[in-house]
């Protein structure tokens, strides 16, 4: 056998390992991620897959809540604010990010479905994103960059612990990065925090002042930076004892009880309330579904055909 034949056969048996090396690797590669389905609907959940090097993507919501922002009553004034921000961005003019913070209940997660639900039919699209997977937003922006739609980035219930990885990737992606978010994406986020973080006594105490002049601390000051780069805040309040009865009075309309039936349910939704600890919209509304379906099984009831008196046994004697 010449020298050359020799080399050769060696890099052949080369070749043959590193292919077989490939094909190892291979199989313990995360799979690609199924391509977006654009049609399917108009809300989308960025999903993450398991395992390192592991992709996310972006999947149709099935049945999205059908909300309107008629249902949500006592919150005019917020519902204008952010409506206004979104038909701007809609039309592709400048627009905020938006920040929604308050009283748990008051509506603030359903006036976002509600303004998809409404501006849809313009090319407004929905996307959820766990905070858990802020850390993904410049993928998340590059698998839309290019469409024509307009993309609301939701983000429900959002507040973050210290040094949480996902919060760093946010405060970067609303303003402080040499790159930027694209033009047909927006980040509206809901929180029952202010500031998103939760604040401590301890860091009051590093509050300075001079002269007449209050500083606060740069613990404090570093929370309130996330919360200043949204371009919107919009706060929501509880709703008094009549804005409650009001919201109760609408659901119990929207599932088919009349004006008699709201009127006698006054007593039993304020009791409802006082044992939730809380008169608010979600409140309301569970207390709607709860006398609706008591209302109705007791007409089922009535209209029940009485059963026919068995007759008396005779007894002979």
């Amino acid at each position: 056998m010449t020298e050359h034949m020799q080399k050769r056969i060696d890099m052949d048996q080369i070749l043959a390992r590193f292919d077989a090396l490939m094909q190892r690797l291979d199989a313990l590669l995360p799979p690609l991620p199924p391509p977006t389905d654009w049609k399917a609907s108009i809300a989308f959940r960025w999903r993450k897959g398991q395992g390192f090097g592991a992709r996310g993507w972006l999947d149709p919501v099935r049945h999205v809540h059908k909300v309107t922002l008629s249902d949500l009553q006592g919150i005019d004034a917020q519902i204008a604010k952010v409506e206004q921000n979104t038909r701007q961005f809609v039309a592709g003019k400048p627009a905020n990010n938006v920040l929604l913070t308050g009283a748990r209940g008051t509506g603030k997660s359903s006036m976002i479905k509600g303004l998809l639900n409404k501006y849809a039919k313009n090319g407004l699209r929905l996307i959820e994103v766990d905070k858990a997977d802020l850390v993904d937003l410049p993928a998340i922006v590059d698998s839309i960059a290019g469409r024509d739609e307009r993309f609301l980035l939701y983000c429900d219930d959002l507040s973050f612990e210290e040094a949480e990885p996902g919060y760093k990737a946010l405060k970067v992606a609303l303003d402080g990065s040499i790159s930027t978010t694209s033009d047909n994406l927006l980040i509206y986020a809901t929180s029952n925090r202010r500031h998103l973080m939760p604040e401590y006594m301890q860091e009051n105490l590093e509050t300075k002042y001079v002269g007449d002049e209050i500083h606060p601390g740069e613990t404090v000051e570093e929370k309130i930076s996330l919360s200043e780069r949204f371009g919107m805040w919009v706060s929501f309040y509880p709703f008094s004892q009549d804005e409650y009865l009001d919201i109760v009075a609408h659901w119990l309309g929207q599932l088919g009880c009349g004006q008699r039936e709201v009127e006698a349910s006054r007593e039993e939704a304020l009791q409802w309330a006082l044992l939730r600890g809380s008169r608010s919209g979600r409140v309301a509304l569970q207390f709607a579904r709860d006398w609706t379906g008591r209302v109705h099984e007791r007409k089922a009831v009535a209209r029940r055909p009485a059963k026919p008196a068995k007759p008396a046994k005779r007894t002979g004697k």
